[in-house]
């Protein structure tokens, strides 16, 4: 094993301090006990209660929640069967024209993506609100989900499923019974990586939200916009906890269902 020499050692300290040192001091300011944000009046929680008191935020925390677990689950629904499809149908015809308009939203910038939204839900006079920011949720994240399930469905052996038919099972009762549980965590990471991602959406929330559907990104930026409060740093430390949480989860799932998809796979 070659040792690090010194020149990476720097480099890889200067990386690390660039991408997690603000984050670092974001958090430890959240326990600061001063009202002025750049002075360290001493430890504690004060702000962390100012937000459990603040109704606004934790209406707009809920609404993010809401929006997040539907979009979600929603995405994870219509990315695995779109996976399925892309792996199962190698040779249908428009293959090439769906994954591309599938995977559009993964290179496309969300400011298009939301704007695309904004007048469609115009052109059929939606009323923006919960709804309007749940299908922009779900189209932006549909696409992950599709990645991650299909890099699984394309290492594992269809003769599993073949088998199954042979011995009974029509093709949705075989995919339910033998590949579902096999891709399952994958699904779950799916899942999670979905959920993460609209729980951190500004620019395509701020497009197609509506009155008394504010999500709590979009509530962050209104209140930094006029000056920055402790509270803030408390609300991010949370969000950051949360998601590094989900991320975790979502990382142990995906080698679970790695390890299975090795394990399932043709010899």
């Amino acid at each position: 094993m070659k040792h690090l020499s010194r020149f990476n050692i720097t480099s890889l300290t200067l990386g690390l301090a660039f991408l997690y040192l603000p984050i670092v001091v974001l958090v430890i300011y959240s326990f600061n006990a001063s009202r002025l944000v750049t002075v360290w009046g001493g430890w504690s929680l004060r702000w962390y209660a100012e937000f459990f008191n603040d109704a606004a935020m934790l209406s707009a925390a809920a609404m993010s929640l809401r929006v997040g677990v539907v979009s979600a689950t929603a995405a994870t629904i219509l990315g695995t069967l779109a996976a399925v499809a892309l792996t199962r149908g190698e040779s249908f015809r428009g293959r090439t024209l769906f994954s591309g308009m599938l995977y559009a939203p993964l290179v496309m910038p969300e400011v298009i993506t939301g704007l695309s939204l904004l007048l469609l839900f115009v052109a059929v006079n939606a009323e923006r609100g919960f709804w309007t920011v749940t299908i922009a949720h779900t189209t932006l994240t549909m696409c992950f989900v599709t990645v991650v399930v299909q890099s699984r469905l394309g290492s594992l052996d269809r003769s599993l499923e073949e088998a199954a038919m042979d011995l009974g099972c029509d093709p949705l009762r075989a995919f339910l019974k033998v590949t579902l549980p096999l891709i399952l965590p994958s699904v779950a990471a799916g899942w999670m990586l979905a959920f993460t991602l609209s729980m951190d959406d500004l620019v395509i929330a701020s497009f197609t939200t509506g009155p008394g559907s504010t999500t709590l990104p979009i509530r962050i930026y209104s209140e930094v916009r006029l000056g920055v409060k402790p509270e803030i740093n408390a609300i991010c430390t949370l969000i950051i906890g949360s998601i590094a949480l989900v991320i975790i989860a979502a990382s142990l799932a995906s080698k679970l269902s790695s390890r299975q998809g090795e394990s399932a796979a043709p010899l």
